[in-house]
């Protein structure tokens, strides 16, 4: 699946460590729209694999994959930290 949409950082996600910014709160809600809402994921590990393009050579895939990942988990109602375990415990 392909979404054309400009990925925000960390920083832009949040104001201090609690509250989303406005930024991330439209960025949130705009890929919501553009995501697929037939897309089943299963149990089991899991394979991501982000296209991205940035707008600076000192961007870090690390600062705008987090919210996007997020994003995913929230939508598709799954948690990366359990992926690598979730063949030994079915």
């Amino acid at each position: 699946m392909k979404i054309n949409i400009k990925a925000l950082s960390v920083n832009k996600v949040w104001c201090g460590r609690r509250f989303k910014t406005k930024d991330y709160k439209d960025y949130e809600r705009e890929a919501f729209y553009l995501l697929s809402d037939t897309i089943i994921i299963s149990k089991g590990n899991l394979e991501l694999k982000l296209e991205v393009g940035l707008s600076s050579k000192l961007a870090d895939i690390d600062n705008i994959a987090k919210p996007f990942i997020d994003i995913l988990q929230k939508k598709y109602n799954f948690n990366d930290k359990n992926s690598n375990n979730a063949d030994k415990e079915s």
